[in-house]
């Protein structure tokens, strides 16, 4: 075994001890337990070696495929301690890395249930004092060619009584092979085992249930052997960025118990947290037990939730997707659907009904794909928001402007068009099917355009299907699908109403040709996107792509057609597809692909500074109201609100007479930073807009749609002595 701490790794961990305090008096206290321990000390403290650590095996030997344990023993000194992997308050968890040879595979330490001491200031944390030992298994390949192995692995720690120490060793376990082997270390892995958390019983025994009470949340275990236990505990295991105060028993009665967890931060979605539910006779028992609550009784707890809160906030989603049909981003392809009703006019009810619902079938595919791609990227570990993995990549934008000129082009009359002969000849043998194919990608294409938007009520509903399980997530983008699509299936199963709209006539075709402007406009929205993702090099780059793609529509207008000969038809192919794969090579793989611009610098105008997270923390450290404006380029409904409220002179002379530091957030290219935040405040996109009062003060959220009544209230509502500052 040999121990090998250094200065530099010292003065680096000592820089990382991790303290959570509420109050100066508690920061000062801590500040002052680590600043008078010298670099050069290490693992010594006035000639004492504070803490000894040792690599252990439970087993004589290896055996080749045979899973065994390894064990980091830290034995410190009396009245030091080391911490569990959250240590609360103050301290840093034990590190374990392990350097093995190829083929070895190694598991999550397994921490025993730790103390909970409580410092002077209020300073609570969770550790291990004398000695503990951190187990992991190892798994050897099912060939070894050397005997003995050397293991090594490097350990790191901090250790605390009135000053706090970090330190560190490499060490070394060196085991023989062999086809069998003999337990080693016995008793020491089995009382150490004994002190590992158990899984959660099942419900048939133990029922959690999770709630939350404005900055609290509360869990009640329900368990008839829980009340034999004098002392009840929750260890917490906050994810993230979470902070946390000092659980405690709300109450207790019978067989029920209800703990206490305080909620730090500003994440108001937050509805439960994985931990250690941990009960024994005495405080820090040695008889202590505990069960662990982890992610799937997590899940089940959020399930619980009211079925009348989840009904309300799908009722909401209803409403967003009736009001996207109002938003600028579809209205160009809700006006080509309207003009489809116009022509059927005075036809079959049958033939008008199929052609709605096969619309309506477009609006629910695309949002059962979408959900199904979020419900999958969320399983993943991704980052979930509405649109934002859509309009914030480039691509997409740029694919969608592919597809919006195309469209464009076929209503004026460029090209049409039409599938292979063979579909023709079979799914499509009737122009009925022809029809509702299209009235199909109608209804895709529209609510493609519509991820961008986010209508009031849909915000709010997304924002909380995001923290739900993957039925209620399917369920929200069923209701919001139903809502667009409403008004579409009750036209077309009532053709009654049609009658108010006006007879078909020639002047059908002028009509058909102004939608193909409509659309165009709406590529010009799309390259001011692309403009602001890649810059002015990257909107002109993919405009000449832009143009070859024109060309080669108006090619398959001319050339490409029945009346050709198949020799003509064929060349125009090949030469329609060389223009479109060499323009795309060149125009994009190569220099649309390195156009760049710096996003922060190019969105904060004006007054405006760029946002980041350490920006926004420096302002209100310093006192100052902050207000942040989340936005995005391709976002319609921010820039309208950008127009007529947050650039108007009122508003303008509000911020400066109150002192207010104007932050722009902008998510154009998908900020982590910016998602983040987005997602602690329950949205789902933007735009969002938040003003920070004051230094210790809740930050006000307000609605997507923003008036300029609304703000100048909340203005007003800021401090004499914050406005001041």
């Amino acid at each position: 075994m040999q121990h090998a701490p250094s200065q530099a790794r010292c003065r680096k961990l000592r820089a990382m001890v991790v303290i959570r305090m509420s109050s100066w008096r508690q920061l000062s206290i801590a500040l002052c337990a680590i600043v008078f321990v010298h670099s050069g000390l290490g693992q010594t403290y006035q000639g004492r070696e504070l803490v000894k650590a040792t690599l252990l095996a439970d087993s004589s030997a290896i055996v080749p495929g045979k899973p065994f344990t390894a064990g980091l023993l830290l034995r410190m000194a009396p009245g030091w301690h080391t911490y569990w992997k959250f240590s609360g308050d103050a301290g840093l968890p034990t590190e374990i890395k392990w350097k093995l040879p190829a083929g070895w595979k190694v598991g999550e330490i397994q921490w025993p249930i730790p103390l909970k001491t409580n410092d002077p200031g209020d300073i609570q944390t969770y550790g291990y004092q004398d000695e503990v030992l951190l187990m992991q298994e190892i798994t050897p390949p099912a060939k070894i060619d050397i005997s003995p192995v050397k293991l090594s692995a490097e350990a790191n720690w901090l250790v605390c009584e009135k000053i706090c120490i970090p330190g560190g060793a490499n060490l070394e376990l060196e085991l023989p092979t062999s086809t069998t082997a003999d337990p080693k270390n016995s008793d020491l892995f089995a009382r150490y085992r004994r002190l590992l958390p158990q899984k959660f019983p099942d419900s048939k025994s133990a029922i959690a249930t999770w709630s939350r009470f404005n900055s609290e949340l509360r869990l009640k275990i329900v368990n008839d052997n829980l009340a034999n236990y004098p002392t009840a505990d929750f260890y917490p295991l906050p994810q993230g960025d979470i902070v946390v105060g000092h659980p405690g028993v709300e109450s207790r009665k019978g067989n029920e118990i209800t703990f206490r967890i305080p909620i730090e931060s500003p994440d108001k979605n937050l509805s439960a947290m994985p931990g250690l539910v941990v009960f024994s006779k005495f405080p820090n028992g040695n008889d202590r037990a505990a069960w662990q609550l982890g992610t799937p009784a997590i899940a089940a707890a959020q399930a619980t939730q009211p079925a009348r809160g989840i009904l309300n906030f799908l009722f909401f989603g209803f409403i967003g997707g009736f009001i996207l049909n109002l938003m600028p981003c579809v209205l160009p392809v809700i006006s080509l659907k309207i003009f489809g009703f116009i022509q059927q006019a005075g036809q079959s009810r049958q033939k008008i009904f199929r052609s709605g619902l096969a619309f309506t079938a477009g609006i629910f595919a695309w949002f059962l794909a979408l959900a199904l791609l979020l419900i999958a990227l969320k399983a993943g570990g991704r980052d979930v928001t509405w649109g934002g993995f859509q309009f914030t990549n480039a691509y997409f934008v740029l694919g969608l402007s592919v597809v919006v000129l195309v469209f464009a082009l076929n209503l004026f009359g460029v090209f049409e068009i039409s599938l292979p002969q063979s579909m023709t000849r079979g799914l499509l043998a009737s122009s009925d099917r022809k029809d509702n194919l299209g009235s199909f990608f109608q209804g895709v294409f529209a609510t493609v355009l519509a991820t961008p938007c986010t209508a009031p009520f849909l915000g709010t509903a997304l924002g909380f299907a995001f923290t739900q399980s993957p039925i209620v997530i399917l369920s929200m983008f069923v209701a919001i699908a139903a809502g667009m699509s409403a008004p579409y299936f009750l036209l077309s199963a009532q053709p009654a109403w049609l009658r108010f709209l006006p007879q078909p006539g020639p002047w059908m075709v002028h009509v058909k040709q102004f939608m193909g402007f409509l659309l165009l406009a709406t590529l010009l929205f799309l390259l001011y996107v692309l403009g602001a993702q890649r810059g002015l090099d990257g909107a002109i780059w993919a405009s000449c792509f832009l143009l070859i793609v024109a060309i080669a529509c108006w090619m398959k207008g001319a050339f490409i057609v029945p009346t050709a000969s198949a020799t003509k038809r064929t060349i125009s192919v090949v030469i329609l597809l060389a223009l479109v794969i060499a323009s795309g090579a060149y125009f994009i793989g190569d220099k649309f692909q390195s156009s760049k611009i710096d996003i922060a610098a190019s969105s904060a105008s004006g007054d405006w500074q760029p946002f980041t997270p350490e920006r926004l923390q420096t302002e209100r450290d310093q006192g100052h109201a902050v207000f942040v404006d989340f936005t995005a380029a391709w976002c319609l409904t921010c820039k309208f609100n950008e127009k007529t409220v947050l650039e108007n002179g009122a508003v303008r002379e509000a911020f400066q007479r109150h002192g207010v530091v104007k932050l722009k957030a902008d998510w154009t290219n998908g900020d982590p930073a910016i998602t983040k935040l987005l997602q602690q405040f329950g949205r789902p996109g933007v735009p969002l807009y938040v003003l920070y009062p004051g230094k210790s003060e809740e930050p006000i959220v307000f609605p997507e749609l923003l008036t300029k009544s609304i703000l100048l209230d909340k203005l007003e509502t800021i401090s004499t002595a914050v406005a001041s500052q």
